[in-house]
C-alpha cells in the first residue's frame, strides 16, 4: 500500500484559485493556477460573481494538477480548503444559487434599518457604539438581500460562505470549519460558535439559525469526497475533507506564527497584521478576533481595507510607461516600480501618505479618507509610489502597536505573505519603518500551506499544530532593518504620522457631511 503522505490545498482567492500539492515537510511540489475575472458590477459599488464560476474554477484547477508529471494521486491522504472571506451565497435545498455571489469587496448598504432595540439598544446608547452597531447593520448582505430580494431570502435554505458553499460542493454536506467565519453574520466570535439566542446580533442581522451550516473547528473532518465530484474534478472518491480556516487565518500559520511575539503582515488586495492568540481579545473596540486556523485559538488582526490595491490604483493611474515596458520585456509592472524608487531615500523627502483610500469602521473610522501631504518640487511619480509603501507600513505599524497594548506581549519579529512580499523594496521598508527583522516565508503559498497544515494535524499525520508548524513552514529571505533609515522612519512616524488623522478629521467629517461622501 502506497504511503499517504501528500496533501491536496485548494485556495480559492479573489482573483484566482490555487490548487496545491504539499508534502509534510511544507515543500511546494505540484500548483495549478485557474485565473478568473474577479467580479462584475450590475451597479457601481458591487461587486458579484456567479458562483458555478468558483466550482469550476476548481474542477479546472485539480484537473490540471494531474496532467502534471510525476504527481501520484494514490500519495494524497486528504483535502484540505481555504477561501477568500466575508463572500456569501445563497443556497435553495438542492445547493443551488439563487443569486449571484457578494463578494467581500462589494460596497452596497442597507439603510433605514430599524436600531437595535431593548436591553441591548439601551446598553449600546450608554457605551456610545448605537452608530457602530448600525454600521454593522448597514454592511450585512443578508441584511441587504433580505429587504431588497425578499423573494430570494424566502427561498434561501443556507446562507453560505464561500467555504460552506464549496465543501458542499465537495462533499454533499451543508458544513463549514469554525475558522472560515469572518463576515456580517450571527456568530460568536469568543465562543467560536453561532451565537446564543438572545444575542443581539440575532436582532442585528434577523434570520431563522437553521439558515446557518453546521460548525466544526479546524482538524475535523468535513466529509468525503463524493463519487460525482471524483468524476468532475479527478480527485480520489472517499478522500476526506479536513475543516482548515479562512485565507487570512491560514496565512498566517502558514508563514510559521504561533506565537503572540511573531506578527504576520499580509501584503495582499487587503492588508493585514495579525498575531495568532489563545485569549479572545480585541485590538480595536468592537471588532472581535477572527477564528484562528488553530483549534480554540483567535487571530488578532488590524487591518487597511484597500491595502496592496494601491499599487494596482498607482500603475493604473500614473504607471504607464512602466506598463508598457513590461508588456514589451514581458515582465511584472511591479519590478519596475521597485527600479523607479532605487534613488529615493527613506521618508520620500517628506511626503506622508495616510493610506485610507476606502473608509471602513476597522482603523480609524468611517469617515476617514485618504491623504498625502508635504508636497515639494522635488517630488515626482516615484516619490509617490515609495509614500505608498512607507504609508502602508506607518498604518501596519499603527496597527502592531494597537495589538501590542492588549497583549502585552511585544512582537519581536514580522512574517511578510501575500504578493507584496514579492517587493524587495516593500520589504525593506517594512523592516525600516518597524525596526525589527521581517521574513518572508520561503514558500509563496501561504495560505494554501496554511489549510495543508490544519489538515496534516487534523490526520495525526503531525502530532500537534506546534510540531506541524515547526516542520511545514521555513523563513526565506531576511531583511534586517538599516538603523539610520528606522531612526528617520521612527521620527516621522511618531511627530507627522500618528498626528495626521486627528488633525484631518474635522475636514473629513466636513469633507462627507458637505458631498454625502463617504455615505
Amino acid at each position: 500500500m502506497k504511503d499517504k503522505d501528500l496533501i491536496l490545498a485548494i485556495d480559492n482567492g479573489t482573483q484566482s484559485l490555487k490548487a496545491l500539492i504539499f508534502d509534510l515537510e511544507g515543500n511546494l511540489l505540484f500548483k495549478e493556477r485557474t485565473a478568473f475575472r474577479p467580479y462584475f458590477s450590475p451597479h457601481p459599488g458591487w461587486a458579484e460573481q456567479d458562483p458555478h464560476l468558483f466550482w469550476n474554477a476548481l474542477c479546472q484547477g485539480c484537473q490540471g494538477l494531474w496532467k502534471q508529471a510525476g504527481l501520484d494521486r494514490e500519495r494524497i491522504a486528504c483535502v484540505a480548503l481555504t477561501t477568500q472571506r466575508g463572500t456569501v451565497i445563497n443556497v435553495d435545498r438542492e445547493g443551488r444559487p439563487l443569486r449571484p455571489a457578494i463578494l467581500w469587496l462589494d460596497q452596497r448598504k442597507a439603510y433605514g434599518l430599524p436600531p437595535v432595540g431593548g436591553i441591548w439598544g439601551l446598553l449600546f446608547r450608554i457605551a456610545g457604539v448605537s452608530r457602530t452597531v448600525a454600521y454593522l447593520q448597514a454592511e450585512a448582505e443578508a441584511n441587504w438581500i433580505r429587504i431588497n430580494q425578499p423573494d430570494i431570502w424566502d427561498q434561501t435554505h443556507k446562507f453560505l460562505l464561500l467555504s460552506g458553499y464549496l465543501t458542499y460542493r465537495l462533499t454533499g454536506r451543508f458544513v463549514d470549519s469554525v475558522g472560515c467565519q469572518v463576515g456580517y453574520i450571527p456568530f460568536d466570535y469568543k465562543r467560536l460558535r453561532w451565537a446564543w439566542a438572545r444575542d443581539w446580533k440575532w436582532k442585528a442581522v434577523p434570520m431563522d439559525p437553521d439558515r446557518l451550516p453546521t460548525l466544526l473547528p479546524p482538524g475535523e473532518v468535513l466529509g468525503h469526497i463524493t463519487r460525482d465530484v471524483a468524476e468532475a474534478t479527478g480527485i480520489p472518491e472517499g478522500l476526506p475533507l479536513m475543516a482548515a480556516a479562512a485565507d487570512k487565518a491560514c496565512e498566517v500559520i502558514g508563514s510559521g506564527s504561533l506565537d503572540p511575539s511573531v506578527g504576520c503582515i499580509s501584503y495582499g488586495t487587503t492588508a493585514t497584521i495579525n498575531v495568532t492568540h489563545d485569549r479572545y481579545m480585541e485590538a480595536i473596540r468592537l471588532i472581535p478576533p477572527y477564528p484562528s486556523a488553530v483549534k480554540g485559538r483567535y487571530s488578532m488582526e488590524v487591518q487597511i481595507f484597500r491595502g496592496f490595491w494601491m499599487v494596482n490604483w498607482f500603475k493604473e493611474e500614473f504607471g504607464y510607461p512602466e506598463c508598457q515596458q513590461a508588456e514589451i520585456d514581458g515582465i511584472e509592472a511591479e519590478a519596475l516600480f521597485d527600479r523607479l524608487t532605487a534613488d529615493i531615500p527613506a521618508g520620500s523627502m517628506g511626503l506622508m501618505l495616510q493610506p485610507y483610500w476606502t473608509p471602513g469602521i476597522k482603523m480609524p473610522g468611517p469617515e476617514a479618507k485618504g491623504a498625502i501631504i508635504g508636497f515639494g518640487d522635488v517630488h515626482t511619480r516615484a516619490h509617490l509610489y515609495r509614500s505608498i509603501l512607507e504609508g502602508l507600513a506607518y498604518a501596519l505599524r499603527e496597527g502592531k502597536e494597537r495589538i501590542e497594548k492588549r497583549t502585552h506581549v511585544p512582537i519581536r519579529d514580522l512574517r511578510v505573505s501575500g504578493g507584496g512580499s514579492q517587493s524587495r523594496v516593500a520589504m525593506q521598508v517594512t523592516a525600516d519603518v518597524f525596526g525589527i527583522p521581517t521574513a518572508r516565508p520561503s514558500v509563496y503559498e501561504t495560505s494554501g500551506l496554511g489549510a495543508a497544515i490544519d489538515a496534516a494535524v487534523g490526520l495525526g499525520l503531525h502530532r500537534d499544530f506546534s510540531a506541524a508548524v515547526e516542520a511545514m513552514t521555513h523563513i526565506g529571505d531576511v531583511f534586517e532593518p538599516d538603523l539610520k533609515a528606522h531612526e528617520r522612519y521612527d521620527a516621522l512616524y511618531r511627530q507627522v504620522y500618528r498626528k495626521m488623522y486627528n488633525r484631518l478629521k474635522p475636514l473629513y467629517n466636513r469633507i462627507r457631511e458637505i458631498t454625502g461622501y463617504p455615505a
